[in-house]
């Protein structure tokens, strides 16, 4: 595996990309060992390229982004176990050149209009946009894998290559859940033995909702479950698996997606950490 610091020494045009903030988890080990298995079977030269970058255009929390953990360590032992061809150590100078505007626009319209993390946290997908299209673009990925827990940023990546003809095809990555079945996160290591009881009440909130017969339902009892865990909601809503929207008759996937924040006084720079699940939903329960 080679270690890449610095741009100029990338050469992996044609690569899989696996795009990741770092603190890598078995999560993020599942996602790379599924870039180098999708870059075996291509045949692509490149291989499976993991980028480690703690983006900071994506946090409208400068509270948030300093709490990010890091180890970098880590993840270069994670990175190595799982098959990476290169594991790149991005640096802002690099992503972000000074004197260069790196643009932000198009933005996706799945990135702006279902009141999801683009409600709470304004500013957050024109970073996420911005990054992800500069990263392709440094790398020359061909494909991209993108785990499923953050639904919303899977769709904002499919919806901006298809949307511009960038021909990056996206690979999903099934949630990685830890054996209580909290989805993994590397935000999951500030939460105390308390507060990691109260986070599992997320999935549970998404199970609860899968019994239920229509939408508006399926949301009452998503919140009934967080509110009774002690969380605090940010959302807690069945939605248009494709456009994020509230579902219509048209709507064909259905997807139960939840962001609360758990421990201290209910917010980030309060000593809470914030937490994302989801999962299909079907009316009625019905596969």
């Amino acid at each position: 595996m080679r270690i890449v610091r610095h741009v100029e020494d990338l050469k992996t045009d044609g690569c899989v990309l696996v795009p990741t903030m770092g603190f890598l988890h078995a999560g993020h080990a599942a996602l790379i060992e599924q870039g180098a298995e999708a870059a075996r079977s291509r045949g692509l030269e490149a291989g499976c390229v993991v980028s480690i970058f703690v983006n900071p255009t994506q946090f409208n929390d400068q509270g948030d982004f300093d709490k990010y953990p890091r180890n970098e360590a880590h993840d270069l032992a994670v990175c190595e176990a799982a098959g990476a061809s290169v594991c790149w150590f991005a640096s802002v100078d690099d992503v972000y050149p000074p004197g260069v505007d790196v643009p932000v626009e198009p933005m996706p319209a799945v990135a702006t209009r279902p009141q999801l993390e683009d409600a709470g946290r304004p500013g957050h997908f024109e970073g996420v946009v911005q990054v992800v299209r500069r990263l392709w673009a440094m790398t020359g990925s061909s494909a991209s894998v993108f785990g499923e827990k953050d639904w919303q940023q899977l769709r904002v990546a499919q919806a901006m290559s298809a949307e511009e003809g960038l021909g990056v095809e996206i690979l999903p990555g099934p949630i990685a859940r830890d054996p209580d079945g909290l989805a993994m996160s590397s935000r999951n290591v500030h939460l105390s033995e308390v507060d990691r009881a109260a986070a599992l009440s997320l999935r549970r909130s998404i199970e609860a909702a899968r019994g239920e017969a229509t939408p508006g339902a399926g949301e009452a009892a998503m919140r009934r479950v967080l509110t009774e865990a002690g969380v605090t909601i940010d959302y807690a809503v069945v939605r248009d698996a494709e456009t994020l929207l509230a579902p219509t008759e048209a709507t064909r996937a259905f997807r139960a997606i939840t962001t609360c924040i758990v421990g201290g006084d209910g917010t980030v720079d309060g000593g809470g950490t914030r937490l994302l699940d989801n999962g299909p939903w079907h009316p009625g329960g019905d596969a």
